[in-house]
């Protein structure tokens, strides 16, 4: 076996950084609260505890949106999360909206299409629910989902800041355990809970900590797959990681404009983010 990287986190520095973060960038963009979506798992539970911190639990909004597949436990995952928390909360059922799209339009859908659509139909409410609380929406991915694609574009992929993206799912479970996520979410099977028995790890076809060790070489230490495989890592899965993280970088910027003028948006008109704000 090749000899690990050492994943851990200084939980207490990043846990101070990232509840800063928060404050900060909504702060910063003229709002003073939160909207979270709690699904009752270990990502969306630690965003809203740094959440809760940053803000206070009164101006944060924890949005949980069962579908009638979903899993009678991780509703009771979310209303953990809420009562360690403080927070306010709303519980909408999105049964209505995905199936009413589904039944005429796609009956014959995979579990894949009916996912996307229930990941984008609780976006939808989350961003209105964000205009009707008056808050941005806060993103609960992980590193870890973000590099390989692990995500639905306009559905989960979709949010103002995101405090825990630079985060591999092996740091997320650190930091969770460390602010006083319900050890019960912390150690429970990672699972987007998109149709009956899923799993994270069993879609993906690995497991999140073999996948961080190899990502953390691809990614944050810049080896060529050749140099991980050379570590020992089986070349098959290798390749595989290299190839979800190519394929799917699209998802992680923001869609190409064809420049036609000298002062095109994401070209030449650049400004940093808090242009403007003093």
């Amino acid at each position: 076996m090749p000899q690990e990287v050492d994943l851990s986190i200084h939980t207490e520095l990043v846990r101070r950084i990232l509840v800063g973060f928060i404050r900060r960038e909504i702060t910063r963009a003229g709002f003073r609260r939160a909207v979270v979506g709690v699904s009752g798992g270990v990502d969306s539970a630690l965003v809203c505890f740094l959440a809760a911190e940053a803000l206070g639990p009164e101006n944060v909004l924890a949005v949980q949106m069962p579908y009638r597949t979903s899993s009678p436990q991780s509703y009771e995952h979310g209303r953990l999360v809420i009562e360690a928390t403080g927070v306010r909360s709303l519980t909408v059922d999105i049964t209505p909206m995905v199936d009413g799209y589904l039944e005429t339009y796609a009956a014959d859908a995979s579990n894949l299409r009916r996912g996307n659509v229930m990941a984008r139909s609780r976006m939808i409410v989350l961003y209105d629910q964000s205009a009707a609380f008056e808050g941005l929406v806060v993103g609960t991915g992980n590193k870890t989902e973000i590099l390989l694609g692990y995500t639905t574009l306009y559905g989960d992929a979709a949010y103002a800041l995101n405090p825990i993206g630079d985060l591999y799912k092996t740091q997320v479970w650190q930091l969770a355990a460390a602010v006083g996520v319900p050890e019960v979410i912390v150690h429970k099977a990672p699972s987007a809970d998109l149709w009956v028995g899923q799993t994270d790890e069993a879609e993906l076809g690995f497991s999140y900590r073999l996948a961080d060790q190899i990502l953390f070489r691809l990614v944050d230490q810049r080896y060529t797959p050749a140099d991980v495989i050379a570590l020992g890592y089986d070349a098959d899965l290798v390749r595989r990681i290299w190839e979800r993280v190519r394929r799917n970088h699209y998802k992680r910027v923001m869609p190409p404009i064809a420049k036609l003028s000298h002062r095109t948006v994401g070209y030449d008109f650049l400004y940093l983010r808090d242009w403007g704000t003093g």
